[in-house]
């Protein structure tokens, strides 16, 4: 995700400001620049890669262009891109300006209704230089400027739909930075005669260790002496400065214990930034990312192959159920490292998904170059920007996660779930396989997930807690579960096995007949998804079959369902949605179960033994 940094003071604000950046490295990124303000201008200078080109930028840049900072700017914002909108280039990166250059602004996250704000400014003479949906914001606050910078972006926050959190500074108020979030985090440091402002406190524990958290839909104005906090209307609010006893390995993790953690918690925005643009306009979905993603190749689809390996093999099977349920297309999933070895049928009508959260998986490339090799046209399903699997397909859908620390996918995953929801509705769409209404319907429930996901993420620790304490020590787990279902049993399980070092199985419940119902007994705990869907029926059917031989089961349900409780031991309960969706909702509970029980044993949850976080060989 992208790093915001932005300084005011008396000290010289460049180092600063780019030794802020370097402690969001972490959080991933493909481009950064800085604007600096001195002696009545705004020098911006921005670069394609590491900080390393951007440092090197701004100590080349020639005199005539430095002129302005003979005295060193004492304030200024950074930023490091993690791209979603607009390719990888030096004319995209941060920060944005609007037609005069007197507003610049940083952003992170996604602006959902950027599209409908463009056209608008557009058609009254605005010009856009980048392809990015954050530069609105930094026209909205030109348009809406009246020498009150603060006043200007309290206007432009009522403008703007979706997950993000921004800084802007003016050329005319050389002493003042403002700041606003919805959703994606801002916090504040306050330091002796300055004021920092970013993504993180890594960015600037350095310097200060007290900090004020800016809270959801706030506006934050800073001056060197200080730090006003106002709600979206403008009204202030009091907030205390709280002083962190942190090393800078617990500042990168934002205070968590793990980055495990950590990124469960960012899963509610991270499937925002994936899907909230790509749903914008509310009846259908556009995946037309410039540079990226080219629709022709869904038009005359006859048959979709996932291949994957691991949790993004899970990914592809929740795949598989919705295209075929929604674009009523042939469809398979295949394990990646087996594909290429049973000598696949391929030709031109055949569109193959390699899913992969690095872009790098050494047998899921190796699937989707057989498949190009073939005649099938090849999506590649990534989180890496620049990564092999953009070069070895025709198209690229990206997640939107940002760096994923932990070795076992979490906030990936979650992404990878939205991500097939949105190809398998914009098949839908072209095809017609569903009526525009049903369309509509479902768009506005998958924009309802992350704030469900939210909700969720708050309320279910001291249920999956109580749970975990109770069956810890076990030595087996079965996990069960039927259609959309069946592939969160599966990634369940595999979270539990990653972290937790126990054994277990998961198996379709119709199948537990055919073999598993040997290993239970009364030592062995039971999994079951069971939110509400049309089979919900059959899965109670085979928990009472389980119980019978005297498992314990914990039920994954949909709030509402008291049916499923009467059955089962332990129910924990997530948002009611569509079936399609539940599944995404329900890996939460099994997530936080495999980390809360690999704590309780005293692992190491973000570095588990003989696992690694990318698989670049056979």
């Amino acid at each position: 995700m992208c790093g915001i940094v932005g300084y005011v003071g008396s000290r010289p604000a460049q180092e600063i400001i780019l030794g802020g950046l370097r402690k969001l490295e972490y959080r991933g990124y493909d481009s950064a620049g800085m604007s600096l303000l001195a002696d009545g201008e705004i020098h911006s200078v921005r670069a394609v890669g590491n900080l390393d080109r951007l440092e090197a930028a701004l100590a080349g840049q020639p005199a005539a262009a430095t002129a302005a900072l003979a005295r060193p700017a004492t304030i200024g914002i950074g930023h490091t891109r993690w791209a979603t909108h607009g390719c990888v280039s030096e004319r995209n990166a941060h920060p944005l300006v609007d037609g005069a250059s007197r507003i610049h602004v940083v952003v992170n996250g996604i602006v959902g209704n950027y599209m409908t704000l463009k056209d608008r400014m557009v058609a009254e003479g605005t010009t856009f230089a980048t392809e990015t949906d954050a530069e609105v914001i930094a026209h909205l606050i030109a348009s809406n400027y009246r020498d009150d910078l603060a006043r200007a972006v309290i206007d432009t926050l009522a403008q703007l739909d979706g997950y993000f959190a921004f800084v802007a500074m003016a050329l005319d108020e050389p002493d003042v930075l403002v700041g606003a979030r919805r959703e994606c985090p801002l916090v504040v440091g306050r330091g002796e005669g300055e004021s920092f402002i970013a993504s993180a406190v890594p960015a600037f524990l350095s310097h200060t260790n007290r900090v004020q958290y800016v809270e959801n839909g706030e506006v934050v104005i800073l001056g060197a002496d200080r730090v006003e906090i106002c709600d979206a209307h403008g009204v202030p609010r009091e907030r205390t400065i709280t002083t962190l006893d942190w090393d800078e390995e617990t500042a990168e993790k934002g205070g968590y214990e793990t980055f495990m953690r950590k990124e469960i918690d960012e899963q509610a925005q991270a499937l925002a930034e994936t899907i909230a643009d790509r749903t914008a306009r509310g009846d259908g979905v556009d995946l037309a990312d410039p540079g990226a993603f080219d629709e022709d190749i869904l038009r005359g689809v006859e048959r979709v192959a996932f291949v994957s390996c691991g949790t993004s093999y899970h990914a592809g099977m929740l795949g598989r159920y919705a295209v075929e349920e929604w674009a009523r297309i042939r469809t398979e999933v295949d394990v990646a490292s087996e594909y290429r070895y049973r000598d696949p049928i391929l030709g031109p009508g055949d569109l193959v998904v390699g899913i992969s959260q690095s872009g790098e998986t050494a047998d899921t490339l190796a699937a989707m170059r057989l498949a190009r090799e073939r005649g099938a046209r090849v999506l590649a399903l990534t989180n890496t920007m620049g990564s092999q699997a953009t070069h070895d397909s025709d198209a690229v859908l990206y997640t939107r996660a940002g760096l994923e620390v932990g070795v076992a996918a979490t906030k990936t995953f979650v992404c990878q779930l939205g991500a097939v929801y949105l190809l398998a509705l914009r098949l839908a769409e072209l095809r017609g396989t569903l009526p525009g209404a049903r369309i509509a319907e479902l768009v506005a429930e998958l924009r309802r997930l992350p704030t469900l996901l939210d909700e969720l993420l708050d309320r279910v620790t001291p249920a999956v807690q109580a749970v975990a304490e109770s069956c810890w020590d076990a030595d087996f787990f079965l996990y069960i579960g039927r259609q959309a279902g069946l592939p969160i049993a599966l990634e369940g399980a595999l979270k539990l096995k990653e972290i937790a070092y126990i054994s277990t199985d998961a198996y379709a419940s119709g199948e537990m007949k055919h073999g598993p119902i040997a290993m239970l007994d009364a030592r062995t705990p039971v999994v079951c998804v069971a939110t509400s869907s049309p089979v919900l029926g059959r899965i109670l059917d085979n928990v009472e079959t389980v119980r019978a031989r005297g498992a314990k089961v914990l039920a994954i349900t949909s709030d509402g369902d008291e049916e499923v409780a009467r059955h089962v031991e332990w129910t924990i309960s997530v948002p009611a949605t569509d079936p399609m969706f539940a599944p995404l909702l329900a890996v939460i509970p099994l997530q936080l179960l495999a980390y809360t029980i690999a704590r309780r044993r005293g692992l190491n949850v973000d570095q588990p033994r003989n696992l690694a976080k990318t698989v670049t060989v056979e």
